[in-house]
């Protein structure tokens, strides 16, 4: 079997020989980086199922480079490393892209199980990465850019969690997606979102896509089971 490929970027070296030999003892095929240009060439240039990227890097910051590989339609799984702690750096992270952040120092233990969980949420969504765009009714969705052109004609940018959700009702169009199915794939069960906050993002779909969004065309809540979109 072929062997998960992690990218780590990092410069303190300490650092890079731990991380190199636990996740090769995994048996993990591990390619190194020590800055952020150097980490965009490899993005570029070879596929990764993870990349452990520090925020501090010499030449070009983490969240510069997450940033620009989700620009260009990378979806490798970003794992971020920081000295940083707060709540506010955490959700800039996750914002511009990340799928998960730890803090250091960290207990290794606790970041191959992270390894070992994104990578394994990552393939239950692969086949969602097939599709770039599509169009229903005046409506447009950009997935590699996550901008959308709502039902009056505006164009926008939303979040990526909004992105991956619209994307799996759209491949699944006409199927109920049951609401376990969507934690699972979208969320991964890292937090558990209430149903309310899914039926939150079900709300902001019909602000952005339907003409009324009291009697929906495309975006439908089946009470107790889940959602199902229709074109």
């Amino acid at each position: 079997m072929e062997k998960y490929r992690i990218l780590v970027v990092e410069d303190e070296e300490s650092l890079i020989t731990a991380l190199s030999i636990n996740l090769e003892m995994e048996g993990y095929h591990v390619v190194v980086a020590r800055d952020g240009h150097a980490a965009l060439d490899k993005f570029r240039n070879q596929h990764f199922d993870l990349a452990i990227l520090d925020v501090m890097l010499p030449l070009l910051d983490g969240f510069s480079v997450c940033q620009t590989i989700r620009l260009e339609g990378n979806t490798t799984p970003v794992l971020f490393l920081s000295a940083k702690g707060t709540g506010k750096d955490r959700v800039e992270g996750l914002k511009i892209g990340g799928d998960d952040y730890l803090t250091k120092p960290f207990d290794l233990e606790e970041l191959m199980l992270r390894v070992q969980k994104l990578i394994r949420r990552h393939e239950s969504t692969a086949t969602l990465a097939d599709l770039h765009e599509f169009t229903f009714g005046n409506c447009y969705v950009n997935f590699l850019n996550f901008t959308i052109r709502s039902v009056d004609g505006q164009e926008s940018v939303i979040t990526k969690k909004e992105i991956m959700l619209l994307k799996l009702l759209i491949q699944r169009k006409g199927e109920v997606v049951s609401r376990e199915e969507i934690l699972e794939k979208i969320w991964g069960y890292d937090v558990f979102p209430s149903t309310r906050t899914i039926d939150n993002y079900i709300l902001a779909f019909r602000k952005y896509f339907e003409v009324d969004s009291r009697r929906p065309l495309h975006f439908h809540s089946v009470r107790g089971v889940g959602y199902r979109f229709t074109d």
